[in-house]
């Protein structure tokens, strides 16, 4: 199956086609090509699970360098920032991500939550959407949606 084949089944497939497809997707966005690229991704990803956030950024910034190209780097390194709570340089990953990759759906609402940790509930409701465009199964955007719509109505949002 290819990228394009599985998102298409992100969004009609049945659940349990759905959920393989995401799962094919995730596994496609891990191998960028390039063996010391993707093994160092594997280290970064080590390092997060370990809570080395600042180990773990320093080495997505190498895969970065290495792959420009390979949004995955781009991409883990936003969740590095993000879980740093450096919601901006989070932010401007996702956006090099999705320059990448515009249907990756783990970016795209992955900066839904870094514009809800600023209080940007409008920008974080656009972000959960275009999200559940792509992956209308993801149900942790639809979540997040509700709380920024949430955020939103009560006049918190910009």
């Amino acid at each position: 199956m290819t990228e394009v084949e599985a998102l298409r089944v992100l969004r009609g497939g049945a659940p349990e086609a759905a959920a393989r497809a995401e799962a094919l997707l995730w596994e496609m966005w891990h191998r960028s090509g390039d063996g010391e690229a993707d093994a160092l991704l594997r280290e970064g990803v080590a390092a997060l699970e370990r809570g080395d956030l600042t180990g773990a950024e320093k080495i997505f910034a190498r895969v970065i360098e290495r792959a420009p190209q390979f949004a995955e780097g781009w991409n883990k390194r936003a969740t590095a920032r993000y879980l740093a709570r450096n919601y901006d340089g989070s932010i401007a990953d996702c956006e090099a991500t999705l320059e990448r990759k515009p249907s990756h759906f783990g970016a795209l609402s992955g900066q839904g939550l870094c514009y809800l940790a600023l209080g940007r509930s409008r920008e974080a409701a656009a972000m959960f959407r275009r999200a559940l465009a792509v992956h209308p199964r993801l149900e942790g955007a639809r979540h997040n949606l509700a709380a920024a719509l949430g955020e939103a109505v009560r006049g918190n949002g910009h």
